[in-house]
């Protein structure tokens, strides 16, 4: 508005100096001095005015009915707190980019699986209306136990049966397998595109289709009483954002370089300090949303060591992620601080404490979880602003 008032004051002028139907000088004569002064006497006080009247609360809530996300903080229908959120595989390789629903995405996980190649899990709300999600790609039972939390309707592609059955039929977990068998149903969840492909990364589902599956499978859209119905992460607001600049020991942190702990994908975020987001890439690409065109970006940022084991000679890996003594790191704000994290049963959320045993403050938005190895392990190492971190 106040840019507003201004061009119209300039087009105001410029109307006065060259007239209508007339000469410039013709105009020019006929301009009086008064003229001028009352432009200049009322533009500022109008300008002041306009602009405080215009003046947006982020903080407010910015409709009737509009409450705060459990997992973002940001402003959503209540609606959206709640439903379930589902929990999609998304598969991480080259050929399966870009992928469909990730803007919907509160929560996004990548961890390390067999092969040298990771997989991402995000945790989507607001997702009954989406016209496509995926690819779908098959889940580990680590990811199984990081989704808990959430309270989530799990979207996965099979698995490795030994080791995700007994975690996917138990009765509190709720699942649409898409391979179906002793796993879960798939309830009809899911298509192919193209129509009738059985090749890698052609599993699709979208919000009417889970929508339909849920029903069939008798699970409950509405959050179960074992979810706690509050704010996932200690958050902040807006107004008030956490910037690390109480923390002495906070480094820089504007170049997130993942690439020693996901040696494949390359994961890196940078931050954009003007949006005060991190952009997310992989293979040195902009990671896009297929529905959106939209790239991902990312308020927190979340680097949690834990203990990992190898299973068998098939390369299957173990991540504990339930802890009370393993370290990591908060990223936010272009800023970084050393973190504690605990997590003590399936459904209380993990929480993370900055150095000097507070809750860590979460700013409002998306968060990204990298979960990795513990230091000096094969894939251990990152980079923040070209700085290792390893040891």
């Amino acid at each position: 508005m106040k840019k507003f008032k201004a061009a119209l004051v300039a087009g105001l002028a410029v109307t006065m100096l060259f007239g209508c139907g007339k000469s410039s000088d013709e105009a020019v004569v006929g301009l009086s001095i008064e003229k001028l002064e009352d432009v200049q006497d009322v533009t500022p006080a109008a300008t002041e005015a306009s602009s405080e009247e215009e003046v947006i609360d982020e903080d407010a809530p910015p409709a009737e009915g509009m409450v705060r996300s459990y997992f973002t903080n940001q402003w959503v229908d209540e609606e959206v707190n709640n439903t379930r959120p589902i929990a999609v595989m998304y598969p991480i390789n080259k050929e399966a980019q870009p992928q469909y629903g990730l803007s919907n995405v509160a929560v996004f996980y990548e961890i390390m699986e067999e092969g040298s190649m990771s997989r991402q899990m995000g945790i989507l709300e607001n997702w009954q209306d989406l016209e496509r999600i995926g690819n779908i790609r098959s889940i580990r039972d680590y990811f199984v136990y990081a989704a808990l939390e959430y309270d989530p309707v799990i979207v996965h592609y099979g698995g490795p049966e030994l080791y995700v059955k007994t975690i996917l039929t138990r009765s509190d977990v709720d699942n649409l397998n898409g391979v179906g068998g002793v796993m879960g149903s798939d309830y009809g969840a899911f298509f192919r595109v193209p129509e009738g492909s059985t090749s890698e990364h052609t599993a699709f589902t979208d919000g009417s289709h889970v929508s339909s599956a849920i029903s069939k499978a008798g699970f409950s859209l509405e959050h179960r009483d074992s979810f706690e119905g509050e704010p996932h992460f200690k958050f902040t607001g807006y107004s008030n954002p956490n910037t690390l600049e109480d923390y002495s020991d906070a480094v820089e942190a504007t170049e997130i370089d993942m690439a020693g702990c996901f040696p494949v994908t390359k994961s890196a975020l940078t931050y954009d300090e003007e949006k005060g987001v991190y952009l997310k890439t992989l293979y040195g690409a902009a990671q896009k949303d297929a529905l959106t065109n939209e790239q991902l970006s990312f308020a927190n940022i979340v680097i949690q060591r834990t203990y990992h084991e190898t299973r068998d000679d098939n390369g299957y890996l173990a991540y504990q992620m339930h802890d009370t003594t393993n370290d990591g790191y908060f990223i936010t704000k272009g800023k970084m601080i050393h973190v504690t994290w605990e997590k003590t049963d399936d459904y209380s959320p993990t929480t993370y404490y900055d150095d000097n045993g507070e809750e860590v403050t979460f700013n409002t938005g998306r968060t990204m979880i990298f979960v990795i190895q513990l230091k000096g392990k094969s894939f251990s190492k990152f980079k923040v602003n070209g700085v290792e971190y390893a040891d």
